[in-house]
C-alpha cells in the first residue's frame, strides 16, 4: 500500500515557487515605477548641429522683415524660458549661454526685423486655423515675411488615451484610422499655409517643422506610465509624410526635420545599445511633460531652423530687394 503524503511535505514545492513568483511581480512593478519616476539626464552645453558664421557675415536683406511664430506650444516656448525658446533665439542668441552661436541669428543678417509670436499652447491645427489665423494681419508689399510653424502634434498625442481616439485626438488609434485622420490633418494645415501667404502682399517664406517622437522610434510610452499605443510611431511617420507632401507642394515652404534630429534624445537617450544611441550626446531633449522640448532641445530646434534658413533666404529675399 504507497505511503500517504504529509501535508507539510508539499511546502517546498509550493512555497518556493510562489515566493518567486511574488519576487519576480514585485520586481517588475518596481522596475516600472522606477521607468515612470527616474529623471533621465539632460546634459548640458550646446545641443544638435554646429552652425557655420560665414553665412551670418552680411546682411540678407535690409527691407522690414517680419518674423511670425505660428502653432503649438513648441513654438510658444514650453519647456524653456521666454528668452531661451527656439523662436526667441532665432531673433537674438544669448551669447553668454550660448557662446558657439555668437552672431549666429536673425538679427545679425536683418537689421529692420520685427517679430510675432501667435502660438499658443496645447492648441490643434483646427485651432490654428480658426483662431490664429485669423489674428495674423495683412503685411503690406514692401514687408517679407518669415513665418515658422509647428502643428500637428497635439492631432497625434491629444489626449493621452484619456477617451477614444478622434481627428484632432488620435492617441491609440489604428493605422487604419490615421490614414484618414492624418490627411484630415494635411488639409488642414494646407489651408493655414494658404492663409499665411495670402496676408503678405509682397513675399514670405515658410518654414514648417516636422513631429518627432519621444520613444524614439519604440512606439513604447506606456514606459513612463501612459497608456500603450504600439502603432504610435508609425502614425508619427505617417504624418510626417504628409507634412514632407506639403512642404513639396509649394515652393516657398520648407521642411525642417526636427523628426530625425530627435531620435536617440528621447526616453531610450542612455540606452546604448539602441538603433538611434547617440553616444556624442547621450541625454534626453524634452521636458517632463513628454511631449515638449526643453532648453536643449529648444537651442537644437533654432539650429535647425537656422541651417535651413541659411540655405534658403539670402538667394530668396535678395531677388526681392
Amino acid at each position: 500500500m504507497p505511503r500517504l503524503l504529509k501535508w507539510y511535505s508539499f511546502r517546498g514545492r509550493v512555497f518556493v515557487p510562489v515566493v518567486l513568483i511574488i519576487a519576480a511581480g514585485l520586481g517588475y512593478f518596481g522596475w516600472r515605477v522606477h521607468l515612470v519616476v527616474r529623471v533621465l539626464p539632460t546634459g548640458q552645453g550646446p545641443a544638435g548641429t554646429a552652425i557655420p558664421i560665414e553665412p551670418f557675415q552680411s546682411v540678407w536683406s535690409d527691407k522690414t522683415v517680419v518674423l511670425l511664430g505660428v502653432g503649438d506650444s513648441v513654438t510658444r516656448g514650453y519647456g524653456a524660458d521666454q528668452e531661451h525658446s527656439f523662436f526667441a533665439l532665432l531673433q537674438k542668441n544669448d551669447d553668454m549661454q550660448c557662446a558657439d552661436m555668437a552672431g549666429r541669428e536673425l538679427a545679425a543678417v536683418f537689421p529692420n526685423i520685427e517679430a510675432y509670436n501667435y502660438a499658443v499652447d496645447f492648441t490643434t491645427s483646427q485651432y490654428h486655423l480658426d483662431k490664429q489665423l485669423p489674428l495674423i494681419p495683412a503685411w503690406p508689399d514692401d514687408v517679407a515675411g518669415i513665418i515658422v510653424i509647428t502643428t500637428g502634434g497635439n492631432d497625434l498625442i491629444h489626449d493621452y488615451g484619456r477617451s477614444a481616439p478622434k481627428d484632432g485626438a488620435m492617441y491609440g488609434c489604428s493605422y487604419e484610422q490615421a490614414l484618414v485622420w492624418t490627411e484630415n490633418v494635411k488639409q488642414r494645415i494646407g489651408k493655414l499655409l494658404e492663409g499665411l501667404v495670402a496676408g503678405f502682399e509682397g513675399s514670405c517664406e515658410i518654414f514648417l517643422a516636422n513631429i518627432y517622437d519621444p520613444t524614439d522610434g519604440l512606439s513604447d510610452p506606456y514606459i513612463v506610465g501612459f497608456p500603450r499605443w504600439s502603432e504610435g510611431t508609425r502614425v508619427v511617420i505617417l504624418m510626417n509624410k504628409k507634412i514632407a507632401e506639403l512642404c513639396d507642394s509649394y515652393q516657398n515652404v520648407h521642411l525642417v526635420d526636427i523628426h530625425s534630429e530627435f531620435l536617440g534624445h528621447g526616453i531610450h537617450c542612455t540606452e546604448w545599445w539602441r538603433k538611434h544611441y547617440k553616444k556624442d550626446d547621450p541625454h534626453y531633449w524634452y521636458a517632463r511633460n513628454f511631449e515638449d522640448p526643453n532648453p536643449r532641445g529648444h537651442d537644437a530646434i533654432r539650429r535647425l531652423f537656422l541651417l535651413k534658413m541659411a540655405e534658403v533666404l539670402p538667394a530668396r529675399l535678395s531677388k526681392r530687394n
